[in-house]
């Protein structure tokens, strides 16, 4: 028999959980714009979307997540040009990120740190399909993703229950993270000049890095960068015996470190604490 506490805490869960995938597939949509636009040096905020084949402006119900699109049929509305499927898709995912959030912390965290939260796999989303478009990690999106990085572990002092760290160790923890980051990815790209004869990296990369290394710390960016190389190694050598793909096509490792990031920010200190239990250092 459950208890009406243990009922009240499911239905407070659960709310929590609905709640998260509208308002993932809402900021979903925004991205859609971000992903598009950034690129593209446009402004995020001005015009308002439109189809990008007759620049007709989208009604409002034709703007709602995921659902706007099966109801236009795929098709713009006015000049019946094909509307992709990523845009419902990204949608959907951003949706998926923020139930995973609400499942997973649920009420163990505060709001405003579920929040900062969702804004992170916000920025690790654009920024990975930014960099799957175009090979490229603009700076307006890893830089921003850095000053929020520092917003946040300077918040943590305030928001974080039974946080004994001062701000000023918060902060210390957040830049020695990006430092971390930075150089380490720096160093990879010496190496692939090195070693390769040609860029092993982009120059978007070791920013990105320090982005991550600003929310999660130095341990944690270490284990993101571990977790991104050996993804990014089993995908290229996949690519490498698979038939019909062009062995000289380059592979964004910005995807891979945001999946990295992102792993991290769900587990990363407990697969610290397990890997440091095995030699008796927790």
């Amino acid at each position: 028999m459950i208890h009406p506490p243990n009922v009240l805490l499911l239905i407070e869960s659960l709310t929590l959980q609905c709640l998260a995938i509208v308002l993932g597939a809402c900021v979903g949509s925004f991205l859609n714009v971000v992903i598009y636009r950034v690129p593209a040096g446009l402004s995020i905020l001005y015009p308002p979307s439109r189809c990008p084949h007759c620049l007709r402006q989208l009604a409002p119900r034709d703007n709602i997540p995921v659902i706007g699109w099966f109801l236009i049929g795929g098709k713009c509305r006015y000049c019946h040009s094909p509307v992709s499927w990523r845009y419902p898709a990204i949608e959907a995912a951003t949706g998926f990120l923020f139930w995973c959030l609400a499942a997973y912390f649920g009420t163990s965290i505060s709001i405003p740190m579920l929040c900062f939260y969702a804004a992170f796999l916000s920025w690790l989303l654009a920024l990975a399909l930014i960099d799957i478009d175009t090979m490229t990690l603009p700076n307006a999106l890893t830089q921003s993703g850095l000053v929020l990085g520092l917003i946040y572990q300077a918040s943590l002092v305030f928001i974080k229950s039974g946080d004994r760290t001062s701000l000023a160790g918060h902060v210390i923890f957040g830049i020695g993270g990006a430092v971390l980051g930075i150089w380490l990815l720096d160093i990879m790209r010496i190496a692939g000049r090195v070693f390769l004869q040609k860029e092993a990296m982009g120059g978007g990369d070791p920013k990105l890095a320090a982005m991550l290394g600003m929310w999660l710390g130095w341990q944690n960016i270490l284990l993101t960068i571990l977790i991104a190389s050996a993804i990014g190694t089993l995908v290229g050598a996949i690519a490498l015996l698979s038939k019909g793909i062009d062995k000289q096509q380059p592979i964004p490792f910005g995807p891979f470190l945001a999946l990295g990031g992102a792993i991290c920010l769900f587990l990363g200190n407990s697969i610290l604490s397990t890997y440091l239990g095995w030699f008796g250092l927790t």
